[in-house]
């Protein structure tokens, strides 16, 4: 071959491997730089006044008084939110003034009681007239004209029953049939059917953005005790209350187009109207948002199924399975590996044993996890259920055929002058594997070894039925024996394909995603470093 054209091969394939480079640089920048940027969302973004708020209840973080100071200051900006509801509710909701007016009237009653007379000629007088002022209101709010309403009302608060039960609970009727009469001159009452379905919806936006209304009782999930902690997810969730989604009419080909439709429409008139414009306008002051580093996302406990707090239990969790498969497959593979190069012989059983290593490292790993339940679990009983051990254990048998194979070869690669220099010297065969060929091989073997570790750190069928569970405490490392744990490759899975609003949540999905590739990293760059070092040591 003439030298010009080895010259232009050699630029050639240098060239092409360049490219190769660059192209495997440019894929990773691809993958990683998304992961990467909405998974740093998790940890550094805008946080709200709720945000505060329940951290402050829950991990008994921030200033008390600074936090209960922000909380009126946002209450204030959202009281006219309240009051237009309220407002607007005491014509379209019935059922509430109706429940009212009975209790009034059995208060009344017991009012009676209480004084001596009930039972008495003038008593029944006084009942009857107060079931009549009830009835009345009742069938007053039932209507769905505004004129006939407009009129049984005026005719109940223009009664001469109301000085008769004037200071007694009945008063209360008749204040609610004054605050009603003036509902009627802002609501159609004919619409009130189409308000109460709109009202239900807005007021449950209102609740996912703000939280809970002043008068509502605590609700029982965290999720729904505050409204949007995250400033990102408040201005998604006041879009969605401003504008409603709604379908155009179809077209020549028969298609609808998906269209926004202000929400204010469907309110326009009412005491209902102006909330929208408020909340367009002064949403900053309401949610009180602030740039904020949560580093804790890593070691915070999650809160109600990872709506809050962080991921620890889930990163704990990943790194005792990964250290239970270390440590049960290191020894085993290298052991094996000794044995296969060293010792043994080419005879069919050999080649068979050889065959069979490969054949498992090329078996999917929901098997490795099926085998792991009906073996460790269910015939050896290493735990009565789901444990860390049994899913170290089924990740030990998956990356024990790598380990084996990437053992061997590194030590089929140390020259026959070691040894033969070192069974010269008088060692015996076992001295010689154990002081010469290891040491030696071991770099090839921690290559093995950071290949296996990354792989099951990230696996996530072999654990599901062995392992892993979506949430849980933290565990204490003797509770690994016997019990399951969160773990970040099965609870990404778990977001992703099961939780019922992991839009919601999707930065604390990104934020594991990218939490498992930094352990990964940080894993395989320690056994790099360790590799490193002792190949340094035996070539000096």
């Amino acid at each position: 071959m003439r030298l010009s054209t080895r010259k232009i091969l050699d630029q050639t394939f240098t060239g092409i491997g360049g490219l190769a480079t660059a192209l495997l640089i440019i894929s990773l920048l691809i993958v990683l730089g998304p992961i990467i940027v909405r998974g740093m969302g998790a940890i550094v973004f805008r946080e709200t006044i709720e945000r505060r708020v329940l951290f402050l209840e829950h991990f008994g973080r921030g200033n008390s008084e600074t936090v209960e100071a922000e909380r009126q200051r946002a209450l204030r900006a959202r009281q006219p939110i309240y009051d237009a509801i309220k407002e607007f509710e005491a014509g379209i909701i019935v059922k509430p003034l109706e429940e009212a007016a009975k209790q009034s009237y059995r208060e009344f009653k017991e009012e009676l009681r209480e004084k001596g007379v009930y039972g008495s000629e003038g008593s029944e007088k006084l009942i009857e007239t107060a079931k009549s002022v009830r009835d009345d209101f009742i069938a007053a709010v039932r209507l769905e004209d505004n004129e006939e309403a407009r009129q049984l009302t005026q005719a109940l608060i223009e009664s001469p029953h109301r000085e008769l039960l004037a200071g007694t609970a009945m008063d209360g009727v008749f204040r609610m049939a004054g605050d009603y009469l003036k509902t009627i001159e802002t609501v159609d009452l004919s619409r009130r059917s189409a308000y109460t379905a709109s009202l239900l919806e807005l007021k449950d936006l209102i609740r996912q953005l703000l939280g809970p209304f002043p008068d509502d009782p605590r609700p029982i999930l965290v999720r729904d005790q505050y409204g949007e902690t995250r400033w990102d997810r408040a201005r998604l969730v006041a879009h969605e209350l401003l504008y409603k989604e709604t379908y155009a009419e179809a077209d020549s080909s028969g298609m609808r187009q998906g269209i926004e439709v202000p929400r204010v429409e469907q309110f326009r008139g009412t005491p209902v109207e102006p909330i929208f414009g408020m909340v367009e306008s002064n949403l900053g002051e309401m949610m009180l948002p602030r740039l904020t580093f949560y580093w804790r996302f890593i070691t915070d406990d999650s809160i109600d199924a990872h709506f809050f707090g962080g991921i620890w239990p889930s990163v704990l969790g990943t790194l005792y399975l990964a250290l239970f498969a270390m440590l049960f497959a290191i020894p085993l593979g290298v052991a094996a590996a000794v044995y296969l190069a060293e010792y043994a012989r080419g005879t069919p059983l050999i080649r068979i044993i050889r065959s069979c290593i490969d054949t498992l490292a090329a078996v999917p790993s929901i098997v490795f996890g099926l085998f792991g339940l009906a073996f460790f679990i269910n015939v050896i009983g290493v735990s009565d259920s789901k444990s860390v051990l049994a899913g170290g254990l089924t990740l030990a048998l998956l990356i024990l055929p790598i380990i084996i194979r990437a053992s061997e070869e590194a030590i089929h690669a140390v020259p026959s002058a070691y040894r033969e220099a070192s069974l010269a010297l008088g060692a015996s065969k076992g001295k010689c594997v154990l002081s010469v060929v290891l040491p030696a091989a071991l770099p090839g073997i921690l290559t093995g070894v950071i290949i296996s570790l990354g792989r099951a750190a990230g696996e996530t069928a072999p654990i599901i039925f062995t392992a892993a569970v979506s949430v849980g405490l933290p565990l204490r490392a003797w509770e690994t024996l016997s019990k399951p744990s969160p773990v970040l490759p099965w609870t990404i899975y778990n977001l992703a394909t099961e939780h019922q609003l992991v839009d919601q949540i999707r930065h604390v999905q990104y934020g594991m995603v990218l939490t498992l590739v930094v352990i990964v990293l940080l894993l395989n760059a320690t056994a790099i470093l360790l590799r490193a070092r002792i190949a340094g040591r035996l070539r000096s």
